[in-house]
Order: structure tokens, then C-alpha cells, then sequence
């Protein structure tokens, strides 16, 4: 459990993050990429920050900037691939595991609702959302889509998802003096990476909120008039 903890806070201090891809470079940065989309308990690993952080090292010149497109990418579309595998071969019965320090059924679950709602292009915006993107290729497997067509999304997801968070901290990494504002930018970079899913959260539940209303019997009030 503490060692657990430490590795958490590891990962999410914007410093001790750098000096982790400086340290481990590409393999480290291409085993995180691919543990967060691929294994189920890798939902908590910081994969926006990650990118960014990334992405101003290379501006800085420390990293390669179309190394990380590419070697990035391919671990984006292996990691989602294996989240495939897991959920077609584990099948609904994935639903039934029991809660854990690793895993909490309610991240399926909220991934299930938000396949449900955006059908194949979920495996495209849910790049963008923390631990949906984790458990979204696990429902597309359960449910049995063609893999075909979740591969056509895979590739294009991952490739724009790497691009698009390298490219932002690549073009932050040329400005000077980015380094004094490198908590800002990822604590920034985490306000905007999880408003998708509170906003999701929030229609979902006035969405029940209605539900409930509709399905309660009539005031007394209404049944006098």
C-alpha cells in the first residue's frame, strides 16, 4: 500500500514526473502510454500530464518530438488493442468482479454509458477522458464490435491523442521560462482533461433526476385540480 501511494505521488508531481522521462526516456514514457489504455489497473496513471510533460521536454531538446509521435502512438493503439482482447475474452462477466484496490466496477460501468451513448467513436473521444479511456476498449470487446472497425478507431484516437497533447507541450517547451510554470500548466492540463467527465457525470445524473420525477405519482395538489 505504500509503495503503492509513493509511485502515485511520483506520478503526479509535475518535477519528480520530469525527472522520471528524463531518467527513463522513451521505454518509460511507452510503458506508461500503454499500461494506462491497455491494463485494467492502469486507470490511475497520469496520461494527459504525461504527454505534456513529454512534449515540453522536447521543446526544450531533451526528447524527440516525432519519437514520441511515433513510438507514443504505437503504444496508444497496442495498449487500446489489449483492452479489446481483455474485454472479448473476459466477456460481461468482467461486470461481476469484485471492487477492488485496482479496480472499481463503477469506471465499467461509466465507460459502458458512454458507449452506449456515443457508440464506436467512443474509443476516439474517450482518449481524452481520464479512466474512460482506460475501460473504453474493454466494453468495445465485451460488446463484441468488430475489430476492424475498433482498430479504424484505435489508430485514429491514439495518433490524435498523442499528437495533439505532445504537440500543445512541445509548443509551451519553446517559451522561456516554462519550467517556473510547470505545476500550473499540469494542474491546468487536469482541470481541462477531466471536465468532459464531470460534465458527463452531471447530465447523467440530471438525466436520473428527471427520470425519478417523471416516475414519481402525482402530489395530492395536482390530483384536486
Amino acid at each position: 500500500m505504500d509503495l503503492l501511494k509513493e509511485a502515485l505521488a511520483l506520478l503526479h508531481d509535475p518535477e519528480k514526473l520530469k525527472a522520471l522521462i528524463l531518467w527513463g526516456s522513451y521505454p518509460v514514457l511507452f510503458a506508461i502510454v500503454f499500461s494506462e489504455t491497455g491494463l485494467l489497473i492502469g486507470f490511475f496513471l497520469p496520461g494527459d500530464s504525461l504527454l505534456v510533460t513529454a512534449g515540453i521536454l522536447a521543446g526544450q531538446g531533451y526528447l524527440n518530438l516525432w519519437h514520441l509521435f511515433l513510438l507514443l502512438s504505437a503504444a496508444a493503439i497496442a495498449g487500446d488493442s489489449t483492452g479489446y482482447a481483455i474485454g472479448h475474452k473476459a466477456g460481461p462477466m468482467i461486470f461481476k468482479r469484485p471492487k477492488s484496490l485496482l479496480f472499481n466496477p463503477e469506471h465499467l460501468a461509466r465507460a459502458q454509458r458512454f458507449y452506449e451513448k456515443y457508440g464506436g467513436k467512443t474509443i476516439v473521444l474517450a482518449r481524452f477522458v481520464p479512466i474512460i479511456r482506460t475501460f473504453a476498449p474493454v466494453v468495445a470487446g465485451v460488446g463484441r464490435m468488430h475489430y476492424r472497425r475498433f482498430l479504424s478507431f484505435n489508430v485514429f484516437g491514439g495518433i490524435g491523442w498523442i499528437v495533439a497533447m505532445s504537440s500543445a507541450g512541445y509548443s509551451l517547451g519553446r517559451l522561456p521560462g516554462v519550467d517556473r510554470y510547470l505545476h500550473l500548466i499540469i494542474v491546468l492540463v487536469i482541470v481541462i482533461s477531466v471536465i468532459p467527465g464531470v460534465v458527463e457525470v452531471l447530465k447523467e445524473r440530471r438525466h436520473h433526476r428527471r427520470q425519478a420525477e417523471a416516475a414519481a405519482p402525482p402530489s395530492s395538489e395536482s390530483e384536486r385540480a
